[in-house]
């Protein structure tokens, strides 16, 4: 069983930049791939990035691609997500994610765990 526990939302304007960060139980950090995806208001939850099991691959969304960094510190069971050049429709509840498997995904039914998401707002 893993836990999650994301945490550096906050309300920020257009082009600034915010860093997420979830912190993960257990001892075998490691050997999960590691997912955001976010969710905004009437809409489905979606992929935002992914990171493989050392840090040395990672995956974007086309939406984000550019301006939002995934990486990953196993020492620290932790997982970040920095966000820059932030869009009103970057708004939404931010969620970190881990896989058991060994090949990073964009799809969400294959992550196990999830955290309880933190909020985003860019304000225009």
């Amino acid at each position: 069983q893993v836990q999650l526990v994301e945490s550096g939302g906050g309300l920020v304007q257009a082009g600034g930049s915010l860093r997420l960060s979830c912190v993960a139980s257990g001892r075998t950090f490691s050997r999960y791939v590691m997912g955001w995806f976010r969710q905004a208001p009437g809409k489905e939850r979606e992929f935002v990035a992914a990171v493989s099991w050392s840090g040395g691959s990672t995956y974007y969304a086309d939406s984000v691609k550019g301006r939002f960094t995934i990486s990953r510190d196993n020492a620290k069971n932790t997982v970040y997500l920095q966000m820059n050049s932030l869009k009103p429709e970057d708004t939404a509840v931010y969620y970190c994610a881990a896989d058991r498997s060994p090949v990073a995904t964009m799809f969400r039914s294959e992550y196990d765990y999830w955290g309880q998401g933190t909020q985003v707002s860019v304000s225009s």
